[in-house]
């Protein structure tokens, strides 16, 4: 969200700058905050809008308020369309980042039309932040096929997204991520157990503000597959620590710590 510049008085910036530090930083309520009062403030075409309205719907989704989230992106999208036009990168961006908030609220079918539709106008651009925003709304797909339990799909669109990457970033955790998600799904659980290992070193070599939006992520990921081998107590052990996690990070009604709570009851009645 670095590209943007303000064509507004001097302090605008970094308003816009505090907010998205508030973000990585993982303190979301605060950078909801803040990010909202320069919507509040600003006339719809002023240039820090777009980047304010992004900070603010994906604070509000951390902090599991997803129908929330979707609505800014709803209102986001016309802005997005206005400033940049509706094939430019950041305004494909956005709508891959608001199919995840789609797959948040259940919504997997509609998630998967949307960043499949994503990647296909993605492939036909020529900027280079293009590729990155297919391999993000390629993970979107992935995510809503193993949702659906289309796990051999989900595969083999996270080899092919996966193929793409070279750099340790968040995008190749997530994408790994997902490709554990469909090898459990299809009761391949040491490959499963073993890919999770793998985004667990990478996780912990990413910088802070890249770590902490997949909070809970491999530790869940790697609960499946344990408890899917039989290894019942260790599988509890790391639902735990991920429902743990992802409850201090995000709050109670999160995707996610949902997920954690539900693999925890499994674990209970195994």
């Amino acid at each position: 969200m670095g590209f943007f510049r303000s064509r507004a008085r001097r302090t605008t910036p970094s308003a816009v700058s505090r907010a998205r530090a508030l973000y990585q930083s993982g303190r979301y309520a605060e950078a909801e905050a803040e990010a909202s009062a320069v919507i509040r403030s600003r006339p719809r075409d002023d240039a820090d809008v777009p980047p304010a309205l992004t900070i603010a719907a994906l604070a509000i989704g951390a902090q599991g308020r997803h129908a929330e989230a979707l609505a800014v992106y709803d209102e986001a999208l016309p802005v997005f369309g206005r400033t940049f036009g509706a094939d430019h990168w950041q305004t494909l961006k956005l709508r891959s980042d608001r199919a995840q908030q789609l797959a948040a609220l259940g919504r997997h079918a509609e998630c998967e039309a949307e960043s499949a539709a994503v990647v296909r106008a993605a492939a036909g651009g020529t900027d280079p932040q293009m590729r990155l925003v297919a391999a993000a709304a390629g993970n979107g797909v992935v995510f809503a096929l193993n949702a659906q339990g289309r796990h051999v799909e989900a595969e083999e669109r996270a080899r092919e997204a996966l193929a793409t990457l070279r750099e340790p970033d968040r995008l190749l955790l997530v994408l790994r991520l997902g490709l554990a998600r469909s090898l459990n799904g299809q009761g391949r659980h040491e490959e499963a157990l073993a890919e999770a290992a793998g985004a667990g070193e990478l996780h912990r070599g990413l910088p802070p503000e890249q770590r902490g939006q997949e909070t809970g992520a491999v530790d869940l990921v790697t609960a499946a597959a344990l408890l899917g081998l039989g290894r019942d107590a260790e599988a509890r052990a790391r639902a735990a620590t991920a429902h743990d996690a992802c409850l201090t990070a995000f709050g109670p009604a999160h995707r996610r710590t949902v997920e954690a709570r539900a693999l925890l009851d499994r674990c209970d009645s195994a």
